[in-house]
């Protein structure tokens, strides 16, 4: 009878439809993988060795056993999925180089449980290093932007209503901001989760008298996981990332639907270079917002992982279990990977999205967003109160939209009539002040406070978020400057350790 290739537990060959539903599919990530399962293992050796927990002459072998693995490549190593996963095909290649007693001994103090807790936290890791760059290259380029565009009025929306005048530099600066929480948000959890599991074990540590410091050292993690069974059983910082992802791309998804609406033919106050666009294979006049739709769409299939996950992991015991530390952190894998795509494609829309500059402004002018303006100089001017302002303006404006006039066609005699109806009196406006705050540039300007678009205030704004912006970019140089010295470290330390 054939037993199972990885037990003498189980005495049975594992089954045809389980290698190839579940184990064979394990295997596929092993060339992305292999890396970093090779640094694990040459982590757990020199720490071995140190601590005199196997024979000079085993880690000497087992070191340069690893390094001949290393230096050829993953393709030299035979996968078979009736082996169940990545380390144990690993492994058996380890033992067919340099033999079943040594290679064996590359087990000792440890489990496939912390190995595998370990790898996930130096894959997501990485993926959160990428995800925060890109996100650092989309933010740069909305600055960039935000101040090439910083006095291109245009109508701002509330209820996709025209609400009140702003400059397309200032809405680049609100999605800056916006993104940056995102930045801060992985950023957190980057740091958070740089903690080892590896010397965990199975779930309930080891006997043998390993050095958990040293390996956090050598892998570029900041600590060790105190506590066994929340190390190997915990993969809270995968569901906090996917979270964050999803909010991420909630965001996303609504700055394409305002350029979705924005680029419109009844709107066209944005246009798009013909290299981002799509047509119809029937009508030939038209010019598909394609990489707005991708933007949107792909977020449905982010919040989808993230409830998938979530659910998959709310019915699995609190310690390892495939369903919550294989299955239940599927999604996202796949949500970073289509996470970068989005941003690279979004930092393509902020890049390449032009105003349509003169009629942004005609709007502006036209469509009554200036209002507020109107009342504001009413309260400043006619020592009225803003409720009283409101109701005044309100009714010019509909004056104004009855006999088919723009907004800038506001007088004070117009002022004056609506007043008298309101208030009793006539206001006695300044005409040139009624006609500046009317003007969609000059309402731009006047509104100079904290945070407003008027330039006294957006640019200052600029500036303080490019440093900040900076101090991320460098601070994320630094953390892959440290892991690349821990790297290697660790190499040195292997090396040596098979020279002996």
């Amino acid at each position: 009878m054939q037993e199972s290739k990885v037990s003498r537990r189980l005495k049975e060959t594992t089954a045809p439809e389980v290698n190839e539903y579940i184990y064979r599919p394990r295997l596929e990530g092993f060339a992305d993988g292999f890396a970093n399962l090779g640094n694990v293992n040459k982590a757990h050796i020199v720490m071995l060795a140190e601590q005199g927990l196997i024979r000079k002459e085993h880690a000497t072998a087992l070191a340069k056993g690893v390094l001949d693995m290393e230096a050829s490549g993953p393709g030299a190593v035979t996968l078979d999925p009736a082996r169940e996963d990545a380390y144990f095909n690993y492994e058996a290649h380890l033992i067919e180089q340099i033999g079943a007693d040594i290679g064996g001994r590359l087990h000792t103090g440890r489990s496939r449980n912390d190995i595998l807790a370990t790898l996930d936290r130096l894959r997501c890791r990485e993926v959160l290093m990428n995800l925060i760059d890109a996100l650092i290259q989309t933010r740069q380029t909305a600055l960039n932007n935000a101040e090439r565009y910083a006095e291109v009025v245009m109508p701002g929306y509330t209820h996709l209503q025209p609400a009140q005048p702003i400059t397309y530099g200032y809405y680049l600066s609100a999605v800056e901001q916006a993104l940056e929480r995102d930045s801060k948000r992985l950023t957190q959890t980057l740091e958070s989760m740089n903690r080892s599991p590896l010397g965990a074990a199975a779930f309930a540590g080891t006997p043998f008298d390993i050095d958990r410091a040293r390996t956090a050292e050598l892998l570029g993690f900041d600590d060790y996981l105190d506590n066994a069974l929340d190390a190997v059983g915990s993969r809270d910082f995968i569901l906090e990332s996917l979270s964050h992802l999803s909010l991420l791309s909630v965001f996303w998804s609504r700055v394409a639907q305002d350029y979705f609406v924005w680029s419109t033919h009844e709107f066209n106050l944005i246009d798009f270079p013909d290299s981002v666009a799509a047509t119809s294979s029937i009508m030939p006049q038209k010019k598909n917002p394609t990489v707005l739709e991708y933007l949107k769409g792909r977020t449905g299939y982010i919040i989808g992982l993230l409830m998938a996950s979530s659910v998959t992991l709310k019915g699995s015991n609190f310690s390892h279990t495939g369903d919550a530390n294989r299955e239940g952190t599927r999604g996202f894998w796949e949500a970073a990977e289509e996470s970068l795509r989005c941003l690279k494609l979004l930092e393509l829309v902020l890049r390449t999205a032009t105003p349509n500059t003169d009629l942004a402004v005609r709007r502006a002018s036209e469509d009554f967003s200036t209002a507020t303006g109107l009342a504001d100089l009413i309260v400043r001017e006619a020592d009225i109160s803003f409720r009283e302002a409101h109701h005044i303006v309100g009714a010019a404006v509909r004056m104004a939209m009855d006999t088919g006039l723009p907004a800038y066609k506001i007088d004070t005699a117009m002022i004056d009539v609506c007043a008298m109806e309101q208030v009793g009196h006539a206001l006695n406006l300044d005409a040139n002040k009624v006609r500046d705050c009317l003007d969609p540039t000059a309402n731009v300007q006047s509104r100079n406070s904290a945070g407003g678009p008027a330039l006294s205030s957006l640019r200052p704004s600029l500036l303080r978020a490019s440093q900040r912006l900076e101090v991320e970019r460098m601070t994320n140089k630094a953390r892959r400057d440290r892991l690349q010295a821990a790297q290697e470290k660790l190499q040195v330390a292997t090396r040596a350790q098979a020279e002996l």
